[in-house]
């Protein structure tokens, strides 16, 4: 089969958000994978392959901290930990030496300040049903192509959740030296790094940007997502955020503010080209002799036509907070039969 050729601007619907910095520091990998073509991606993308989670938690700023993280992530014992040289943590006593050995490395340091991190937190999750035990494998893959050279690391599986995910805690200051302070750059990288290392393990995996998939709403924050969660329980006030967010809302629905602010026609804008690109490489490919081709370019058109419609988060509350107040109207007696009874 001939390599695929694209349209003018389309490499523009998967360039990551993040713009690479003009000194790029060390931890910024090249993403594997980038000369695979664009023919084994399109397809995953228009398949809508399950997309890889890497995201930073946190990070601990003194050995207490570590300590207890540490002891969260093998769930004081109960899970095994394993660390960069694929020795295995059993005990919460082996966990605790690890943490105290960075710790004691880390006051080292001339460099450190009282609040430099000791360690970095990372997530690695893939969604449910994923087999766990290629979750596990994939995440010592890219933890050893990531950090193993350079800082040390420790990771647990979790399958307590419907999503299975590792754990990866992260020595902040390298063998040399170095230190760890990742930036979008380099998770938008390692995002990479992981959805190869899950297909190399025969599990198709992406790594794309959200607009690249039409999503234009930013996922809920976890902290955020807490304190809803605590709110709805009836267990305490929701987030200033939450509030602020609603008026915002409340004065689309019912105030008349209906105009599109300048980020959201920016928004519009740029699903417009996303899809707008999508489209005309579907066309191209199925002008192609190729059937295998033209099959192709039939689903990116579908999946382009199946994408959600490009909305903002005051927009979409608003439509929630019509949804109800049109619900309520329909729930109220009518006055004037009370009224008469």
């Amino acid at each position: 089969m001939s390599d695929c050729q694209t349209v003018h601007g389309f490499e523009d619907v998967w360039r990551p958000p993040a713009r690479p910095r003009h000194v790029r520091p060390r931890a910024i990998l090249s993403p594997r994978g980038a000369d695979e073509g664009v023919r084994p991606r399109l397809a995953r993308v228009a398949g809508r392959a399950p997309e890889v989670m890497v995201k930073v938690t946190g990070r601990t700023r003194d050995p207490g901290h570590l300590r207890t993280h540490m002891d969260y992530i093998c769930r004081n014992g109960a899970l095994e930990m394993e660390d960069r040289d694929g020795a295995i943590l059993d005990s919460r006593a082996a966990v605790r030496e690890l943490a105290d050995d960075w710790s004691d490395f880390a006051m080292t340091d001339p460099r450190r300040r009282a609040n430099t991190p000791v360690s970095l937190s990372l997530i690695l999750s893939m969604p449910a049903e994923t087999n766990p035990t290629i979750v596990r494998d994939a995440a010592r893959a890219f933890a050893r192509e990531v950090f193993a050279d350079r800082f040390d690391y420790a990771f647990a599986l979790h399958t307590d959740a419907p999503h299975p995910h590792v754990h990866i805690a992260v020595r902040t200051l390298g063998d040399d030296g170095e230190r760890l302070n990742p930036k979008k750059a380099d998770l938008e990288a390692w995002r990479q790094v992981f959805a190869q290392a899950m297909r190399d393990r025969g599990v198709e995996a992406e790594a794309t940007p959200r607009r690249a998939r039409g999503i234009t709403r930013k996922a809920e924050r976890t902290p955020l997502r807490k304190i809803r969660e605590r709110h709805e329980a009836g267990l305490g006030e929701p987030a200033r955020v939450q509030r602020a967010a609603y008026c915002e809302a409340a004065r689309a629905a019912f105030g008349g503010e209906v105009a599109r602010t300048p980020w959201e026609t920016r928004l519009l804008e740029r699903q417009a080209r996303v899809r707008g690109l999508y489209l005309a490489q579907a066309q191209f490919l199925g002008r192609s002799p190729d059937t295998t081709d033209q099959a192709l370019g039939a689903r990116v058109e579908a999946f382009v036509r199946s994408m959600p419609q490009p909305d903002s988060r005051r927009l979409a509350l608003a439509r929630e907070l019509r949804a109800a107040n049109a619900v309520l109207g329909r729930e109220r007696p009518d006055d004037g039969k009370e009224r008469g009874r």
